[in-house]
């Protein structure tokens, strides 16, 4: 192996939390090399219980990391971390950026990084939790293709499927549009099952069934282990870039009413 292939065995994670430290868990059992780090002390306990070779700041995962994921809460977090990652990473290291945040913040980030000679990747992951544990979880990727040829390898160690949709941004713009179709599909299920209850139907029996039929959906397919817990902050998401863009969105915006009134324990009662 050479120097250039070994460098891109160095990896890091930004935000050990119940999706990063999967990413952090796959990339080690990989054979990566992977330096992380996370505000909560707990969190990164954990980690090391992993592998994970803990920081004790985000600028010293930089120093020890040629890709990056950053799998944080919120943009101003991305920033954040982006911004402090910026300091100690050398050129030529590619920053992935997992959150699920929007796109502009993607862009300015990038052109933050380019003036040092550094990559950054919209990487945001769909399918969930139980994708996450097993490493089959979907990328969407945004981004020039060299860097996303350097990061490919640490990103196929946790996702089956790594897409290229485009330039950067397009992969949270994915994000956004799968995020909007899986509540407005929760809603509808939510909405007939709670009719077909009220009938006497068998709620896990008849969920099964419709499996076969054209009503069925992923959501459907999962009734019952889906918690709906973002469903909320990607609504908001979705509609203030509908707005920015000035596409009208009526049935996004009932989405939205509508998965503020489902929570887990209303879904777990449509079984009970």
């Amino acid at each position: 192996m050479n120097q250039a292939e070994n460098a891109v065995r160095r990896t890091g994670v930004v935000g050990l939390g119940a999706m990063g430290l999967q990413m952090a868990r796959h990339m080690g059992s990989k054979g990566f090399s992977v330096a992380g780090y996370d505000i909560d002390t707990e969190v990164m306990r954990r980690a090391q219980e992993q592998g994970v070779r803990i920081c004790s700041s985000v600028a010293e995962v930089g120093a020890q990391a040629d890709v990056v994921i950053v799998m944080v809460a919120t943009d101003a977090q991305v920033d954040e971390v982006i911004c402090k990652l910026l300091g100690s990473l050398a050129a030529g290291a590619v920053i992935c950026i997992a959150s699920s945040c929007s796109p502009q913040t993607c862009q300015r980030m990038a052109e933050l990084a380019a003036a040092k000679g550094i990559g950054v990747l919209d990487t945001p992951v769909v399918l969930g939790q139980e994708a996450a544990n097993n490493g089959t979880l979907t990328i969407y990727a945004g981004g020039e293709q060299k860097w996303l040829e350097r990061a490919t390898p640490a990103l196929s160690a946790f996702g089956a499927k790594v897409l290229h949709l485009g330039g950067v941004g397009t992969g949270q713009i994915a994000k956004t549009i799968n995020n909007m179709l899986l509540w407005a599909c929760m809603s509808a299920n939510f909405e007939s099952l709670t009719l077909a209850k009220k009938l006497g139907a068998d709620i896990p029996r008849l969920a099964a069934a419709l499996g076969h039929g054209s009503g069925a959906n992923w959501s459907l397919s999962r009734w019952g282990k889906s918690t709906g817990k973002w469903a909320e902050k990607d609504m908001d998401v979705a509609l203030e870039l509908a707005q920015e863009a000035k596409v009208p969105v009526p049935l996004g915006g009932l989405v939205d009413q509508l998965i503020k009134g489902i929570n887990q324990e209303r879904m777990k009662a449509l079984l009970s």
